[in-house]
């Protein structure tokens, strides 16, 4: 595991972004996993930027969500296919059809979990995942309790990842209480992760699944049995860790104080 620490969310964005072109370079029809939320928005745009300059090839890309809301409309600004297709597909220059995300608006969502969790196994397996990570530790919508060796599957929102998210939402009442997203063990599966966190809202979430006990009441730090895991945090994120306790997990700052 090695951690980065940076200044701000728009520096964390260009490394983290530099990062991810250098893993995918030489890998024939690349499989990027995405996520959504605020945190992996300057990753976003600064892919974009690369790909906009020719440096990173979007060519013969493939990109798999980590999970989608059950029951919103397709045409819903919120569902997280149109999220992807407006902060990430789109300014890269990415065909709609090459982004998987599994289909949260059927009648069968757990069919939906199963032939989503094959299609990952048919592509051949995430290269790349990206992840950000829930003031719960959460990550894709793996809430605590979420069996580690969990697939793809249909998972109840907790009420404080409801709450989170409802800024996102007119009301609050309107944020579904479900998801299908993908299971621990299917994001275990990737060949290599990045979790990105900002905030000093996620700096406890942070100190505990990275320098805490491997424990499902913190989903997260099952990435601390990952091979190959790099961390991307802004300063307030990264508050609360003791680097003392890290002395055996590189840690690089960009900044100093």
């Amino acid at each position: 595991m090695i951690i980065h620490i940076l200044q701000d969310a728009d520096r964390l964005g260009e490394l983290a972004a530099r990062h991810i072109e250098v893993a995918l370079l030489g890998v024939s029809s690349p499989v990027l996993g995405v996520a959504t939320g605020s945190s992996p928005e300057p990753v976003y745009a600064a892919l974009a930027a690369r790909a906009n300059a020719g440096t990173f090839r979007v060519d013969g890309l493939r990109a798999f969500a980590l999970d989608e809301y059950v029951g919103l409309p397709d045409d819903h600004d919120e569902r997280y296919r149109n999220v992807l297709l407006r902060a990430f597909a789109n300014p890269l220059g990415i065909d709609g059809d090459r982004v998987h995300v599994p289909d949260g608006g059927g009648e069968d969502a757990p069919l939906a979990a199963a032939r989503y969790e094959q299609a990952i196994q048919l592509a051949g397996g995430i290269d790349l995942q990206l992840l950000g990570i829930g003031r719960n530790g959460h990550i894709g919508f793996n809430e605590p309790g979420s069996d580690f060796r969990s697939l793809t599957r249909v998972v109840e929102l907790t009420e404080s990842t409801r709450v989170a998210n409802a800024r996102f939402f007119a009301r609050a009442e309107e944020v579904p209480r479900q998801s299908i997203s993908q299971g621990l063990a299917t994001i275990m599966r990737s060949r290599a992760v990045v979790l990105i966190a900002t905030g000093a809202e996620k700096a406890d979430a942070v100190r505990a699944a990275l320098t805490g006990p491997v424990t499902t009441d913190m989903p997260a730090s099952v990435l601390q049995r990952h091979p190959r895991v790099s961390i991307y945090l802004d300063g307030a994120a990264a508050a609360s860790l003791d680097l003392q306790l890290l002395e055996s997990i590189a840690v690089v700052h960009d900044w100093r104080e």
